[in-house]
């Protein structure tokens, strides 16, 4: 009969394979983190999980070759091999459930996964490294895990990354012609229209152009500091408050000196009915506050009081106009 930590490392080992599926769901991270959350054991067993995969990786011909031999059970049994430590504390059933749910990934590079989000929506992902992205509304983003990299394209939108230490896997992000690369921390990054804004809320990020030939210098990133890149590439490093930065996620959008139109522009993310500015001379004025993204009506409420405007029904939705 199997002991409770072998059924916890078999369930490590099926939890893996999962979340490097293709079609990962959402439920599916919620789950692992219920899980996760269900034993202090589970969390152990998942980081063991991971070292053993990554020791699988990095003898991948020969753990293919041995899976190939009838005669892997005893070999492993009777003969001390370099993963002789795979034997024990779990046994050969331990290695044999990580070897089914894993090594099918190592015969060939996984395929990306892409994520998106739609209007309105935000959406929380966990990786099978254990990093964790959420998405703000209007988000598309790729990922892909291979043995020596963890890659990220975020095509257009918003993402906070909540990155896993693994200095042997790098994180990378490409959004905007820049690569933000970390090793492990938490970090937001939001790419509009070609413009960029990399803000760092714990560990250090390096933000740098996406080739040696592409203009741009390099940045070393540490908590409380943003970097904004325009669409002619000028660049401009900030000192910030993250946490009003990450405050997205719990539908809370702190604007300091925004111009109204692009807080129309995000909150038109959020909601159907569009908002409309009467005037580009309107869409220049300044807008400091926190807005509560709930109801679309008592939005525009909120904001007809932080600003001299008001807003009237249109075709499209909702036209601002000057009080």
């Amino acid at each position: 009969m199997a002991t409770q930590e072998e059924r916890a490392m078999a369930d490590a080992a099926a939890w893996l394979a999962r979340l490097q599926r293709a079609d990962v769901s959402e439920r599916d991270g919620l789950e692992f983190e219920a899980w996760l959350a269900a034993a202090p054991a589970h969390k152990t067993a998942y980081r063991r999980t991971l070292a053993m995969w990554h020791e699988f990786e990095s003898c991948t011909d020969e753990v293919l070759t041995e899976l190939t031999t009838q005669a892997r059970h005893e070999t492993l049994r009777r003969t001390p091999t370099r993963r002789g430590w795979m034997v024990g504390a779990g046994g050969a059933a331990l290695a044999a459930a990580l070897a089914v749910a894993v090594v099918p990934g190592l015969v060939t590079e996984p395929a990306a996964q892409t994520f998106a989000t739609g209007k309105g929506e935000r959406r929380k992902i966990t990786l099978a490294d254990g990093s964790m992205i959420d998405l703000n509304a209007e988000t598309s983003l790729s990922v892909r895990l291979t043995r020596s990299a963890r890659e990220v394209t975020l095509a257009d939108g918003q993402a906070i990354f909540d990155v896993t230490h693994d200095p042997a896997r790098p994180f990378t992000v490409a959004a905007a012609g820049r690569i933000v690369r970390v090793v492990g921390t938490r970090f937001d990054v939001r790419s509009r229209q070609g413009e960029l804004a990399v803000t760092v809320a714990g560990g250090k990020v390096r933000v740098a152009p996406a080739t040696s030939t592409a203009p741009g210098r390099a940045f070393l990133l540490t908590p409380g500091q943003r970097l904004e890149v325009d669409r002619a590439g000028v660049e401009q490093l900030k000192a910030v408050d993250p946490e009003e930065t990450l405050g997205w996620r719990i539908g809370r959008l702190v604007y300091r000196g925004e111009p109204l139109a692009n807080v129309v522009a995000d909150l038109n993310r959020q909601f159907e009915h569009q908002i409309e500015i009467s005037d580009p001379e309107l869409g220049k004025m300044p807008i400091t506050g926190v807005i509560v993204v709930d109801d679309q009506a008592a939005v525009m409420a909120r904001l007809t009081l932080m600003l001299p405007i008001r807003s009237v029904p249109s075709q499209r939705g909702l036209l601002l106009l000057r009080k």
